[in-house]
């Protein structure tokens, strides 16, 4: 058996029922969201590390590539990337599930960007693109790993939250990812 930490973590899941009732916040000059339509799993797994290295964000650095690639062979599966020039500063991932329901998979900002105010801008675009699909209703999932500020964030631009659930997680040492000190070590 591999060795690994295990983390207590609360997992709260949100959505939203309507469009937010005021107009997208526009990205800062010189940033762009840009769709990476032909995604490498190098690529992947890169914006996994740079984004969530420091939030345990695990689930997908543990697969392999051939697992990654069916993921992001997809057709319901889209990966944007926030740029600034030619430099990724962020992504956001989306899910098209059945009842018309957009799930926010994944967000994040590289950790040099954070604090910037960009990030409030970049979750108002990728909201306001979520809706550009028409669904009844989008969903995200954030958990005590993530920053601080994502469930702040989310409820802010209109998520409500659904139900929270406590998950144990074995996260593999061999990542060597940061255990965030208020997560109880179990």
């Amino acid at each position: 058996m591999e060795p690994v930490d295990r983390v207590l973590v609360d997992v709260t899941f949100l959505e939203m029922i309507h469009p937010p009732r005021f107009p997208a916040i526009a990205l800062p000059s010189g940033f762009r969201i840009e769709q990476e339509h032909k995604p490498t799993v190098a690529l992947y797994r890169q914006l996994h590390t740079d984004v969530g290295g420091k939030h345990c964000w695990w689930m997908r650095r543990v697969k392999s590539d051939e697992e990654l690639a069916a993921i992001l062979a997809e057709p319901r599966r889209s990966l944007f990337l926030l740029k600034e020039g030619g430099v990724v500063r962020g992504f956001f991932e989306f899910e098209l599930h059945p009842h018309r329901t957009v799930n926010l998979a994944y967000f994040g900002l590289v950790p040099d960007m954070i604090g910037r105010g960009i990030g409030r801008a970049f979750l108002s675009q990728a909201v306001d693109m979520a809706w550009s699909a028409n669904p009844l209703r989008v969903t995200v999932n954030t958990c005590t790993a993530d920053h601080r500020r994502a469930l702040p964030a989310y409820l802010a631009i209109g998520f409500r939250v659904l139900g929270v659930v406590r998950e144990e997680w074995d996260i593999p040492l061999r990542l060597d990812l940061p255990i965030p000190e208020h997560l109880t070590r179990l």
